[in-house]
């Protein structure tokens, strides 16, 4: 059985989880209309995890897909973290706040949470995804004795690779047009920065397994593209954010309904990750001389979101998390059924 009928997909469409973007809501309504909802659980605990699992079974019958971050375990360096916040304190001090005093890990790996991994047991959902790595094989395969389709993000062909030997169903090829963080299992490695289109063919020629184009696409055009290309469905997260159903607050709409649509920034200053955003007062930090050594993902993140908020507090939004893809100038903003129905119909005219 192929991955789609698996998935029982009317239209080879999978919406990005987009952890802290995405909402039951909005998944349930993309898998009423024929998409693959997702939601991305790798903000909060298995509590907050089945809390959402929950809401998007009584919102909708079909397959859904929960995503989650299996990061390698940031390491505390107080050393590191006193500096960052010192070369931040001053942006504190500008809306009337002080920094942290010390700073923390926010986000528990997937890898390290056996919680999280007990209750997916229990609840069962139809996909599980990964973003950042693999879990161990042993919760694989617990997994998958569970009847669960799992789907892994690769940046690269190694990455594709190690997904195709640990028995995973599909590798997402994550482009580097895409919004959000970046999907590499070592961010300290390099890398080859590959667009969606070569790592997409790059995939289905050399890895054996089903492959999902993801990075800048954005409408029925671009699905149809990434089909031409092989891959089996193209992942949309840019496109859903506008999205009455998404968690995205009004700074961020604005923002990506904007002319800094047109020009969206990879950096690691807001998390401690690379990840792609739309331009703001964040990303510019990055033209700064002088920054110290950013403190491991997600440390550096009690930082950003804290600036965020204190920011914020006074009216100003230039330091939010705002992820965008490079098709962001391309968003449509309407109800997430009527998307995926627009993408459909764009699909079939471009087959026709």
């Amino acid at each position: 059985m192929s991955l789609i009928d698996r998935l029982q997909l009317d239209i080879p469409l999978i919406q990005a989880p987009m952890a802290g973007v995405s909402t039951p809501a909005l998944a349930a309504a993309v898998c009423e209309a024929g998409g693959l909802g997702s939601i991305g659980v790798g903000a909060t605990d298995a509590t907050g995890a089945r809390a959402m699992i929950d809401a998007v079974r009584s919102r909708t019958g079909r397959p859904f897909n929960v995503n989650l971050f299996v990061h390698r375990r940031a390491k505390a360096d107080p050393a590191r973290e006193a500096a960052w916040l010192d070369w931040l304190a001053p942006l504190f001090a500008r809306y009337d706040a002080s920094p942290p005093a010390t700073l923390g890990v926010i986000y528990k790996s997937f890898a390290d949470d056996p919680d999280m991994l007990a209750m997916l047991l229990d609840t069962v959902p139809p996909v599980v995804s990964f973003h950042f790595g693999l879990p161990p094989g042993e919760v694989l395969s617990a997994l998958r004795a569970r009847g669960i389709v799992l789907m892994a993000t690769a940046t690269s062909l190694a990455e594709a690779r190690a997904i195709e030997a640990a028995g995973i169903d599909a590798a997402v090829a994550q482009g580097i047009e895409a919004g959000g963080h970046r999907g590499m299992f070592d961010p300290a490695a390099p890398d080859d920065a590959l667009g969606t289109a070569v790592l997409t063919r790059l995939l289905v020629r050399e890895a054996g397994l089903p492959v999902v184009a993801a990075g800048g696409i954005m409408d029925g055009a671009g699905i149809a593209a990434a089909l031409d290309l092989g891959a089996v469905a193209a992942q949309l997260g840019t496109a859903f954010v506008a999205c009455p159903e998404s968690a995205a607050d009004e700074a961020y709409r604005e923002a990506l309904a904007g002319p800094g649509a047109c020009h969206t920034v990879l950096t690691s200053l807001i998390s401690g990750r690379p990840a792609r955003a739309l331009a703001n007062r964040f990303t510019a930090l990055g033209d700064r001389a002088s920054r110290p050594p950013l403190p491991d993902y997600p440390i550096a993140y009690d930082a950003g979101k804290a600036l965020h908020a204190a920011a914020r507090a006074t009216g100003e939004h230039g330091f939010g998390a705002q992820w965008a893809g490079q098709g962001a100038p391309l968003t449509r903003a309407m109800p997430a059924g009527e998307l995926v129905r627009t993408l459909r119909r764009e699909l079939e005219l471009c087959r026709a």
